[in-house]
């Protein structure tokens, strides 16, 4: 019988091509940890256990992410001790088994559907006009106006999809659980990543835009949230410009206005390659590769599979 590699090359030579270069442009040893070992974390055991009501951790998925999602979350489980409520909103992309899978690992967490956000949030956002059209045209404002609505906490535990942890992330939780502490608190970006110059638009807002305020990572207050604040800045020049840095302006702006400062540098977004030493880190786009081969083999090799398959937290 003749390869059936061979069989699909001569039958459909252009799929062939797309395969063999991702291959090449992802690396061997990237797609190994991605494809092969990744999924192994489905084997592992749900979180279950009491929740600590102290904040409540939002997080946005989308196909491309949910798998990557369940290590950002029972690394962080299993390194910080710590259950926090959870609510994960998908885009509207995930499929059935994605959705299932989610509420598998994480019976306890609010899986809140894209459709089911969009019956509220078109009431909530009925009389804002330029939030609505953002929202309706960017997945990323989620963030921004669905984190917000259904947050059932004073404290919000922000978090994205691409942040591993490799050991406990003291200071996070400090501030988190400390009632005296009222600023927001983010981790700080390798680069500009506003759609405006924070200099230039600081006397238009009325306050300093600190630069460099990463999205994906931090604490963050409910009273910081104020729907007619964004509505306004949305129409401010420039506001609506690179579709990946809006919200993140948004919430920098939100922040700053309330009370701001970093998270310390060990949390900082960090492009270099190296061995993950930190308690963790978030491997934003150009270093997405990063998360598969150095963060996922680390935890792997640090037998993080084998303690979550039968270990359930033990909240403090």
């Amino acid at each position: 019988m003749a390869n059936l590699g061979v069989i699909d090359y001569l039958l459909h030579p252009g799929r062939t091509w797309l395969t063999l270069s991702t291959m090449c442009q992802e690396g061997i040893s990237t797609r190994y940890w991605k494809y092969n070992v990744r999924p192994r974390i489905l084997r592992t055991s749900p979180v279950e256990g009491v929740t600590d009501d102290r904040c409540e951790i939002h997080v946005l998925t989308s196909q491309g992410d949910w798998l990557n999602l369940i290590w950002v979350l029972k690394s962080l489980v299993h390194h910080s001790d710590r259950n926090y409520r959870l609510a994960i909103h998908e885009d509207g992309s995930l499929s059935d088994e994605a959705l299932g899978a989610l509420r598998q690992h994480f019976p306890q967490a609010r899986l809140i559907t894209r459709r089911e956000a969009d019956r509220r949030m078109n009431s909530v956002l009925a009389d804002y006009p330029r939030s609505r059209q953002f929202r309706d045209g960017n997945p990323l404002a989620l963030k921004v106006f669905d984190f917000a609505a259904f947050l059932e906490a004073d404290r919000m535990f922000l978090l994205d999809s691409d942040i591993l942890f490799f050991s406990r992330p003291d200071e996070l939780i400090q501030r988190i659980e400390d009632r005296e502490y009222t600023l927001n608190t983010l981790n700080r970006d390798w680069n500009h990543g506003y759609t405006v110059d924070a200099d230039a638009i600081s006397q238009e807002l009325g306050f300093e835009l600190q630069p460099l305020v990463n999205s994906g990572l931090g604490l963050i207050h409910r009273a910081s949230f104020d729907l007619d604040l964004i509505e306004h800045w949305l129409g401010l020049p420039g506001v609506m410009g690179h579709p990946h840095r809006i919200e993140q302006t948004i919430i920098a702006m939100l922040s700053c206005r309330h009370g701001f400062e970093f998270l310390p540098q060990e949390y900082d977004v960090q492009i270099r390659d190296g061995l993950p030493t930190l308690p963790c880190r978030h491997y934003t786009g150009p270093i997405r590769h990063l998360m598969y081969q150095r963060g996922i083999r680390h935890l792997v090799r640090n037998g993080f599979l084998s303690t979550v398959a039968s270990s359930q937290p033990q909240c403090v």
